[in-house]
């Protein structure tokens, strides 16, 4: 017995002495320099979102004349959204709605998502289109009346509010282009009294590359919260003038309201998909019209008196959408400021 216990352990020692000698002819590996290593192993992005929800609700769909009029019944419809909630736990947190542009929800909506998560905010992304079996409205806006965008997010203010995780006192509306539109027109107190829910409303509206060339009724009185507009100069799809005109009109009334414009800058400058300029040769804009809300919900072109529609001789084709990189970078920070101070996450 004792022979045996000799042999297994000689045998052994065999066997660690031979692993040395093996490790030993192995050549080392080179050890890469620090920014090198770095480079070959990036380290990955901490979790930013503890929990995914979708939530199905009901809207419905309106002209604009329909919604101007304060009509309380539309087309049914039922549409979606994503909820994502930054961190596990009981509290209550802040929300940001997403509301895409007239391409539907498209990269900068998810690049936005990601940063506000990061800072600690939930976010709802909203899809107004494929409930409606809308793809895009870049080449028809006539799909889907711009207003009606408006009761969609109205919609989702209600089913957030009632969120057992969503603080309801600190959800903020985002909008991008035809979304930012909405988002905009979503402070109006006249459109919160005709199709937002009661007692509830956003605690700050940012908006960005919105048209602003339609003049509505009592449009001058706003929610009391903050909007924030950032548009580039160079937008040749949603021209920033007229909305540099209306905040004017804004601020002489005294409401919170500003406009930060960023020069070179053009449509979706936030949009890091759109480093090479796309030109939409056959999509229409109506950057050359001047509009306005007439009797009966009526939308007119200033000029000729006349309601508006696609054929007006003020319509223009070939917007051109283009990332900006300093002007995605400015508005990000800004964004990121404006979002610790106001809803505190």
């Amino acid at each position: 017995m004792k022979r045996l216990v000799i042999l297994l352990v000689a045998a052994m020692l065999s066997l660690v002495l031979a692993c040395g000698r093996q490790e030993a002819k192995a050549p080392a590996k080179p050890v890469a320099p620090p920014e090198k290593a770095e480079k070959a192993a990036p380290q990955a992005p901490p979790a930013q979102v503890a929990r995914m929800e979708i939530h199905s609700f009901q809207s419905m769909t309106l002209t604009d004349q329909e919604f101007l009029s304060g009509r309380k019944e539309g087309k049914p419809v039922t549409l979606a959204g994503e909820l994502r909630l930054p961190r596990p736990g009981n509290d209550r947190l802040p929300v940001v709605v997403l509301l895409h542009g007239s391409g539907g929800v498209s990269g900068n909506v998810l690049d936005w998502e990601q940063d506000l998560n990061a800072m600690g905010v939930a976010t709802f992304v909203l899809d107004s289109f494929t409930g409606r079996g809308i793809v895009n409205t870049l080449y028809d806006q006539s799909q889907l009346g711009r207003l009606s965008m408006i009761v969609d997010v109205y919609r989702v203010l209600d089913v957030l509010a009632k969120h057992p995780r969503i603080d309801p006192t600190r959800i903020a509306l985002m909008g991008f282009s035809r979304g930012g539109q909405a988002a905009l027109y979503a402070s109006l107190k006249r459109f919160q009294r005709l199709h937002g829910p009661v007692g509830q409303e956003f605690a700050a509206y940012l908006v960005l590359y919105p048209l602003c060339n339609t003049t509505y009724h009592e449009d001058e009185d706003v929610a009391d919260k903050p909007i924030r507009i950032f548009h580039g100069r160079a937008d040749d799809y949603a021209p920033v003038a007229p909305c540099r005109a209306y905040v004017e009109r804004l601020q002489a009334k005294g409401k919170n309201v500003q406009l930060t414009e960023y020069a070179g800058a053009g449509h979706n400058f936030d949009n890091r998909a759109l480093k090479t300029p796309l030109k939409l040769e056959k999509a229409p804009t109506t950057r050359r019209c001047e509009l306005a809300e007439a009797e009966n919900g009526v939308i007119v072109n200033v000029k000729t008196k006349l309601p508006f529609t696609s054929t007006d001789p003020c319509v223009e084709y070939g917007p051109t959408l283009v990332y900006d990189e300093k002007a995605s970078t400015e508005a990000r920070r800004a964004v990121k400021d404006f979002i610790t101070t106001t809803l505190k996450p």
